[in-house]
């Protein structure tokens, strides 16, 4: 267990803006950061880094927390590994106390499997550098193709031996489960239920995370069988989804925000050789089709992808392979291919370092005019070809979000292709008025569905035990209340502004917080997450002190952090036009009005006290039939209205008798 004195450290030292700016592309705007969120996706940015604050706030789909939050959110990291990850970050050493075999027991089945991937990562890259075969197979082959040691060690390569149970003897004599090593592809099982090694005879390249994390693993063959495959990958599992992992990224990112492009090739080679070239913006589908996922992991660092592919046949078709999937991104694409049948590795082998460069930097080319020419080769003076080019090119520029890049590519296709603009711009909107239709015809039988749903009732599972069901309850939010929004509002305002002078009582000494505490005492609180945050409050204001906003952050509670969040976090700044002296306009800022804030907030709680008293009276009223007490009730009640005729008097509502 990490002590809690580490963890301290480890929040304190944790910049929000290094953190989420390793993942996101971050610009400035106004007092914050801005971006497109990583957690769901998006054209428009929506997601808000507040650096004074330290966290972070997507007001799309909701999204908050700080560093910490940020990193397990994304990485899907439990709270030690979050916090081993920031430590690592920032150069802290950990300190841990002994767990408890309970504690032992209790750990997490994810984190295990992330353990055993990184120890199978750590048994290939010792097999190669610390065995006479290894040496002589593994680290030979790797420097035969031109890495140096360096890049190697960088990207951990290795080797597994060539025998049938080195990897399973070896993790079963460290402890780990052998449905663990199945589980993640390490090993395979037989039909007597034995298990023996995936990856044997294979040099090896660990796959990881955005982290750093190794989640997979890719082994190539140095065998000369046709019957061998050339690339056995791990298969999916908990951790590993190669849809959403783009081999080499974790050490292109800083690269890809830097240069705003990154280089998109086939495999792990390519990625080892461009990278050994000096261009680390360089990543790699991994010999799979570009998926949704790889494009947003893409589209978080940069707008602008350079594609490098084979110059063959079968080069030219992979790289028009996806493309429109980027394109229909907003992603700005060029193609580049390389000449007599070379790959971004040989080439770098054939012809340098410097060579590469300056050929990558001289035959870029926009995709659109790349698929145009490619297309029209094929044609030739075939007049139904060439239309079917023109339709395929216009398809592709429909994709485009941005209505001035599809103005350009028409104007420039109209010349490429020798057709008029207005020939173009009606099949544009053919194609645009077609895709509108096939998009309501969708969602008009989602909508039908959904209709059918409501009235057939909830799912038959839906009142299930999770038992019963074999899985989590269907998730039915709280209706958000008038009354729950007052008290929200004064946990806004103690997150805020607690720690604030109340100025206008007596000599200016007391905080905000136990003024505001001590006025609605006996105010009880209906909102879960809201009755922690003032309990929390109230147990330092009896040692006079204030709590930090940032311990809600990331509390163990979603709802309390949430909250917390939502409190803090705004996506509007003053403009620097205002409070300008020149202009003679000047914004008082909420903080500046912090009696009118607080004194408000009390009363209109305080008012809500006594509706609440007096919907109970009347309701005793009527059931009770003793005079006496039916003239104690009506005293009461008269009491109770003339305060809610006060506060309602001090607030400025209308009271109806």
């Amino acid at each position: 267990m990490i002590k809690k004195e580490t963890i301290e450290k480890v929040l304190d030292a944790a910049r929000i803006e290094e953190v989420v700016g390793e993942f996101v592309d971050l610009k400035k705007r106004g007092t914050s950061l801005i971006g497109n969120c990583p957690f769901h996706n998006e054209k428009t940015p929506s997601f808000h880094v507040s650096v004074a604050k330290g966290i972070y706030k997507c007001f799309g789909c909701g999204a908050g927390g700080d560093s910490l939050k940020f990193v397990m959110e994304l990485e899907k990291y439990s709270y030690p590994e979050a916090i081993r990850y920031l430590a690592n970050k920032y150069h802290i050493e950990i300190e841990e106390q002994e767990r408890t075999p309970a504690q032992l027991a209790a750990q997490d089945k994810r984190e295990s499997l992330y353990v055993l991937s990184q120890w199978a990562g750590k048994f290939f890259k010792e097999n190669m550098w610390n065995t006479d075969m290894g040496q002589s197979i593994g680290l030979s082959y790797f420097k035969e193709r031109g890495y140096r040691e360096e890049v190697i060690k960088k990207f951990e390569l290795g080797y597994s031996p060539d025998q049938w149970t080195a990897l399973v003897e070896a993790a079963k004599a460290a402890g780990f489960h052998e449905s663990f090593l199945k589980e993640i592809g390490l090993a395979i099982q037989r039909d007597d239920g034995s298990l023996y090694d995936r990856f044997r005879g294979r040099v090896m390249f660990p796959i990881q995370n955005l982290t750093g994390r190794i989640i997979g693993f890719g082994g190539r063959t140095l065998k000369t069988e046709k019957s061998v495959p050339k690339y056995v990958n791990s298969p999916e599992s908990e951790i590993y989804h190669k849809s959403d992992v783009l081999y080499g990224l974790n050490f292109a990112k800083k690269a890809i925000l830097d240069a705003d492009n990154c280089y998109l090739v086939e495999g792990y080679a390519d990625v080892l050789s461009v990278h050994q070239a000096g261009v680390e913006n360089v990543v790699s589908s991994s010999g799979t089709s570009l998926t949704s996922g790889q494009i947003k992991l893409i589209s978080r660092f940069t707008k602008n992808v350079t594609i490098l592919y084979d110059g063959d046949q079968a080069g030219i078709k992979a790289s028009l392979r996806g493309t429109d999937m980027l394109l229909e991104e907003g992603l700005n694409v060029k193609i580049l291919l390389f000449p007599d049948g070379n790959d971004p590795d040989s080439y770098v082998q054939k012809y340098g370092s410097d060579a590469f460069k300056k050929y990558i930097a001289d035959h870029q080319e926009d995709f659109i005019f790349f698929k145009t020419n490619i297309l029209l080769k094929d044609a030739k003076n075939d007049p139904i070809k060439r239309a079917e080019v023109i339709r395929d090119v216009v398809e592709s520029i429909a994709l485009i979000p941005d209505e001035i890049k599809v103005s350009v590519f028409i104007r420039q296709c109209s010349d490429l292709l020798d057709i008029e603009e207005r020939v173009l711009l009606s099949e544009l909107n053919s194609i645009r008025i077609k895709k509108a239709k096939d998009a309501d015809k969708k969602n008009k039988r989602a909508s039908e569905s959904a209709a059918q749903m409501e009235m057939e009732g909830p799912p038959p599972d839906f009142f299930m035990t999770d038992e019963e069901r074999g899985g989590a309850a269907p998730v039915v939010e709280d209706k958000i209340t008038p009354e729950i929004l007052q008290e929200r509002e004064i946990v806004r305002i103690l997150l805020n502004y607690g720690d604030y002078l109340a100025t206008w009582e007596g000599d200016g000494d007391i905080p905000v917080a136990p003024l505001l505490l001590g006025s609605i005492d006996d105010v009880g609180f209906e909102d879960k997450p809201s009755a922690y945050i003032i309990q929390v409050y109230k147990e330092y204001a009896e040692r006079y002190e204030i709590p930090q906003a940032k311990m809600f952050f990331s509390h163990e509670d979603s709802q309390v952090a949430d909250l917390a969040i939502s409190c803090v976090a705004s996506p509007y700044s003053l403009s620097p036009n205002w409070n300008d002296d020149k202009r003679k306009i000047y914004i008082k800022l909420e903080h500046e009005q912090l009696k009118n804030l607080v004194v408000q907030s009390i009363y209109r709680i305080k008012k809500r006290k006594v509706e609440t008293e007096m919907h109970k009276i009347r309701e005793e009223l009527k059931v009770t039939m003793d005079a006496a007490d039916m003239e104690i009730l009506i005293s009461k009640y008269q009491k109770l209205k003339e305060a809610e005729k006060l506060l309602g008097d001090f607030l400025g509502n209308t009271i109806v008798k």
